[in-house]
């Protein structure tokens, strides 16, 4: 009954914040119930990051994601790592295009590794814009919602928003400029070394990917993974873990990713009986050897 209290009051105080209550937003408040945080439920509402073109106003919808907002407001480099559906990049586009447009960075430079997800896509008609576009469409597609066409194209001719395959950032410094990396479970260490030395003054840098879904061949190993090993607790730099809770596409998203995780589980189990077994008959076998 508590819990149920809460859950209305958060509804009642997100209304008055102006806040649009969906069905998703329901069914957080009923998942996250009788958390600590959920008290404070209604500072997602007011917390604004800016407004698509159509006047939507884009704001943290879980705690997650507030949490991430509030880093890329703190720190130079923030990481943001989780499943599918959990805003990581569309935040980030949010933050990024909300710091171009008052002037507070010179320019913006959008990235991702063109890696093809599962499928070999073959020769790509047109120039070279046009054969890494199709890899880097979901950037466009938050630029234009929030920025609209006219306004992004106009910058981009300007040369003042890059979106470029990651390649293209070997040998340079990136000052006074708003850089994302995208999917960035699919760059290598080196491609992530590499990336990450680029930050020049008055930059500020973004870094997103879902460690779960990874497509580089099979033995190479996660540049993202390999950060998160390595630069834990670097000074100045953050890492903004999601979680199933915070995924906030249609909630079929959240079924699929529970229902993967549950078999990722299962499997690591019969991997570690199987593992145990065989090592109890080569100790039987050891010991039949000895004797």
């Amino acid at each position: 009954m508590e819990q149920a209290e809460q859950v209305l009051n958060s509804l009642f105080e997100a209304s008055a914040a102006g806040a649009e209550i969906s069905e998703e937003t329901v069914d957080y408040l009923i998942r996250t119930a009788g958390k600590e945080e959920r008290e404070n439920f209604s500072s997602l509402s007011e917390d604004v990051v800016c407004y698509t073109m159509r006047g939507k106003p884009i704001r943290p919808k879980t705690f997650g994601q507030k949490k991430y907002i509030d880093a890329i407001r703190t720190n130079d480099i923030v990481f943001g790592i989780g499943p599918a559906g959990t805003g990581k990049t569309y935040l980030a586009m949010a933050m990024a295009i909300t710091a171009f447009k008052n002037n507070e960075v010179d320019r913006l430079i959008l990235t991702r590794p063109a890696v093809e997800a599962g499928e070999k896509l073959g020769f790509l008609p047109g120039d070279l814009q046009e054969k890494v576009d199709p890899y880097l469409r979901p950037l466009y597609d938050a630029l234009y919602e929030i920025m609209g066409a006219e306004s992004f194209q106009k910058n981009f001719e300007k040369g003042l928003i890059e979106v470029a395959p990651l390649a293209y950032m070997r040998g340079r410094t990136l000052e006074n400029a708003y850089i994302i990396l995208d999917e960035a479970q699919n760059t290598t260490p080196e491609q992530m070394k590499m990336f990450l030395t680029r930050f020049g003054q008055g930059s500020k840098m973004i870094v997103t990917g879902d460690a779960t879904q990874i497509d580089l061949p099979y033995g190479k190993k996660s540049g993202l993974a390999e950060a998160r090993r390595i630069l834990k607790g670097v000074r100045g730099l953050r890492f903004t873990e999601f979680s199933r809770e915070d995924v906030v596409r249609h909630k079929l998203v959240q079924r699929i990713i529970d229902a993967y995780e549950s078999d990722d589980r299962a499997h690591a189990r019969r991997t570690e009986r199987s593992s145990a077994e065989r090592s109890g008959d080569d100790a039987a076998a050891d010991a039949v050897q000895t004797a």
